[in-house]
């Protein structure tokens, strides 16, 4: 569930530019100058809105069949969002981790002059099948 996508309604604004909305998160809005950095924007505010629910524990609401949608006066456009790579670019605190390895492979590695927190980082995202920045 890594990827989602989300209906929205970008609408012309009296000032130039764009003005987006979500139907199904209400308080997610945003805007921009041209299409191009409106879309870019609603990617972002989708980004910090889910990732607000998910923070609260809440469920992320189910995307409106496009029928359902009305877009008023405005334009229906699908915002695609990879959770996994929001994570990546704005979650990046590094934390610390205590584990045990056999001493042997530590001194080994040691030897070889490895980075243990990078090797560690690069096995679990081959674990998690995920990206690396």
């Amino acid at each position: 569930m890594n990827r989602l996508f989300y209906p929205a309604v970008f609408h012309k604004a009296e000032e130039g530019g764009f003005w987006v909305s979500f139907p199904d998160l209400p308080e997610c809005m945003t805007q921009g100058d041209s299409m191009d950095e409106a879309y870019e924007m609603a990617v972002d505010a989708l980004g910090l809105s889910l990732s607000s629910m998910e923070d609260e524990g809440a469920a992320f609401p189910k995307a409106s069949e496009l029928e359902t949608v009305d877009p008023e006066d405005g334009v229906l456009v699908i915002v695609e969002f990879d959770m996994a790579e929001y994570r990546r670019k704005n979650r990046s605190k590094a934390v610390k981790k205590t584990l045990s390895i056999p001493e042997w492979l530590n001194e080994a590695a040691i030897r070889e002059n490895l980075n243990f927190s990078q090797i560690l980082q690069e096995a679990l995202m081959v674990k998690l099948g995920v990206n690396g920045r």
